[in-house]
């Protein structure tokens, strides 16, 4: 485990695809005991990708590891049976069926926790558990789209596609922060719980200032228009002579001025709060910049405190000095060569372990080991189940 927080806490895992086994990924680096649950033959994400040479997809084991694998036909009353037994030595469950599904298979929320009352469920689904698109199918850039997330991003033109999927991910962090304060709940009442959260939803929080713009007379709410999405000057991605980007996030006065006298422009700090879109200043500023090559540019500010950073080629990341120190990247090589990002934070001091690759088990193997788990390393309830 990366960071032993959630040590002894038991979670099941019945999603699919990225959300979901991200969410569970972040729990089993926090130090929980998960237990993937699949149909027999594995979910599909174990298909999709680049497959290394025992034919399992490297993103299906990235996104798994530190979680064993257990195959269930929840259709089948031996499967049935068993889960039932997880269920009732689990914490927790996380499940990404659309609504509806997991009661059709018979464990329903009322269901489940009549096995096991303190249990917590959580379900991330598309859109929600209720509402006209509760059973509509979806992907990142549609719940992105309805959600806001693209109607005020990328260029005058034409939204963006974000990359990589801003809501899977975004949902991932969401449920994984929902089941972790229902568990911390539980620890000190005893009592389950039943977490109803989407993919589209994650993102709708972060809509909560541009919204508020809308109603405000005067405020320019549209793409490239505003403080942070391109609108300013002195927040913006300028073009060098060799074709590189920079990348300027000089929003403090002292920044900005930082910047326009490493330009040679000292008169431009007095132009930072010119109405936006600042189209003028912006098209003066860059083709300054487009004067010089990157490496030049970076000359020029090595010492300047403005907040300017190039935007970083992919493949220059894991050797950058800042990375490097972190600790955070491991590169893998081999005849399945992988990198791997451990979760972002340390711990008294030190960086997380490396995670163990996915394992796969039976329900019987799991059931043992948990049978056998010393009861110091349980958490202890308030009022037991």
């Amino acid at each position: 485990m990366s960071l032993p927080l959630l040590a002894g806490l038991r979670v099941l895992d019945l999603s699919q695809y990225l959300p979901g086994p991200y969410a569970s990924l972040i729990l089993a680096d926090l130090g929980a005991d998960v237990v993937r649950i699949e149909p027999p033959g594995g979910e599909p994400m174990r298909r999709i990708g680049p497959l290394d040479h025992g034919g399992l997809s490297a993103w299906y084991k990235q996104v798994n590891r530190e979680k064993r694998v257990v195959e269930l036909d929840l259709k089948g009353e031996p499967g049935k049976r068993l889960f039932e037994e997880l269920i009732k030595a689990a914490d927790g469950l996380l499940e990404s069926y659309r609504p509806g599904v997991l009661a059709r298979l018979g464990f329903s929320p009322e269901r489940l926790r009549a096995l096991n009352p303190s249990l917590v469920i959580c379900s991330l689904s598309g859109w929600g558990q209720t509402g006209p698109y509760r059973e509509r199918g979806g992907h990142d850039v549609n719940y992105m789209a309805l959600m806001g997330g693209l109607a005020l991003s990328g260029p005058a033109a034409a939204p963006s596609i974000g990359y990589p999927q801003v809501a899977d991910y975004a949902s991932g962090v969401h449920a994984a922060l929902c089941l972790t304060a229902a568990l911390l709940r539980r620890e000190r009442t005893g009592e389950g719980a039943y977490l109803d959260t989407s993919i589209a939803e994650s993102v709708l929080p972060w809509q909560g200032w541009s919204l508020t713009a809308l109603q405000r007379p005067g405020l320019v709410v549209e793409r490239a228009s505003m403080v942070l999405n391109g609108g300013a000057a002195y927040y913006q991605i300028y073009r060098t002579k060799d074709g590189a980007f920079i990348t300027l996030g000089a929003i403090e006065e002292k920044f900005w001025r930082n910047f326009c006298t490493a330009l040679g422009h000292p008169e431009w700090a007095e132009r930072q709060h010119e109405p936006l879109p600042q189209r003028a200043l912006i098209g003066e500023v860059a083709a300054l910049i487009a004067g010089k090559t990157l490496a030049e540019w970076e000359v020029v500010f090595e010492n300047v405190d403005c907040c300017f950073e190039p935007v970083h080629p992919l493949g220059a990341v894991p050797g950058h000095p800042q990375i490097r120190a972190r600790g955070l990247v491991r590169v893998h090589e081999g005849e399945d060569p992988f990198t791997e990002v451990l979760f972002p934070a340390w711990l008294d001091g030190a960086p997380p372990a490396e995670r163990r690759p996915v394992r796969f088990a039976s329900a019987e193997d799991v059931l043992g080991d948990w049978s056998r788990a010393p009861e110091g390393q349980r958490p202890s309830l308030r009022k037991g189940r």
